[in-house]
């Protein structure tokens, strides 16, 4: 039987550890703050927006949430990171993705100050993260790590293989696998013999975005399996790229969904917002 790698209890640990360096900045006169920027009503956006919130809450973080009407203009978002690059108060600013189609992410993401930018999305911190002396890590693919640790396997020789290459997991994804020396295959639409490749891995991290996509026989006996996913299945009920009833018998390791990556992910933000709170007093 498969270890179950909770995000919920893995996150908890992260929170109460921030808790306390937070309090510690707060004793040096330094608070420690994040500012969310909501454009538009996208359902799913709020509510990561609210776990955001909460996870501020937890760890003593000061947070300002923007939320901004869909018709919002470039130019008016544009202002408004200004603003929050120039306010002394506020750490880290994450405006959350997808936003409405009329604007451009990676105008909005360059705009954003690299030592502010919490998401690990602007240029530098990508470039930064590509040689290995980064600030940051983006935070999915962070919170993933963390739950292989806690699988109790080392990535070191490991055979590991990421399908999806998306600039928000799949490809920092495998970035930070070969920085612990972990050998990386990048699957994606056009990969041939998947079920082959997959097959080997190790460390296997599923990011493709379809509804229990990995089965049972595309996965190694005794692998650590990370499901990024978030879809619905045929009867409308929550479920991830894995198979979990197929694959969680075989796995030496596997995230639940909901439950495995999702809170990861938002710890990870508290994380990063701490890290450059510190970089600010300094």
């Amino acid at each position: 039987m498969a270890k179950i790698l909770s995000g919920k209890t893995v996150s908890a640990r992260v929170k109460e550890e921030l808790k306390a360096e937070v309090a510690e900045l707060q004793k040096n006169g330094k608070t420690t703050g994040l500012a969310v920027v909501l454009v538009g009503d996208d359902p799913a956006s709020k509510v990561y927006v609210r776990n955001k919130e909460k996870a501020c809450e937890e760890t003593g973080i000061y947070s300002e949430m923007h939320r901004l009407p869909e018709n919002t203009t470039e130019e008016e978002l544009l202002a408004l990171v200004d603003r929050l690059n120039a306010d002394d108060k506020i750490d880290g600013i994450l405006v959350q993705l997808p936003l409405p189609k009329h604007l451009d992410d990676s105008v909005i993401i360059n705009n954003i100050r690299p030592d502010k930018d919490v998401d690990a999305f602007h240029p530098v911190n990508v470039g930064k993260i590509m040689i290995g002396d980064y600030d940051f890590l983006p935070c999915t693919p962070a919170g993933i790590m963390e739950l292989i640790h806690e699988s109790g396997v080392d990535v070191d020789g490991k055979e590991c293989v990421v399908i999806g290459r998306s600039n928000i997991v799949g490809k920092p994804m495998s970035m930070l696998l070969l920085h612990e020396n972990g050998t990386v295959t990048t699957c994606h639409s056009h990969t041939k013999n998947l079920k082959k490749i997959t097959s080997r891995a190790d460390i296997l991290v599923a990011a493709v975005g379809i509804a229990k996509f990995v089965k049972g026989d595309m996965v190694k006996p005794g692998a650590v399996v990370i499901d990024v996913g978030m879809d619905r299945d045929e009867n409308g009920k929550l479920c991830g790229d894995v198979d979990f009833e197929e694959v969680e018998p075989l796995a030496h390791a596997i995230t639940p969904v909901p439950g495995g990556v999702g809170p990861m992910t938002v710890a990870m933000l508290m994380r990063n917002t701490v890290t450059a709170s510190k970089k600010h007093m300094k």
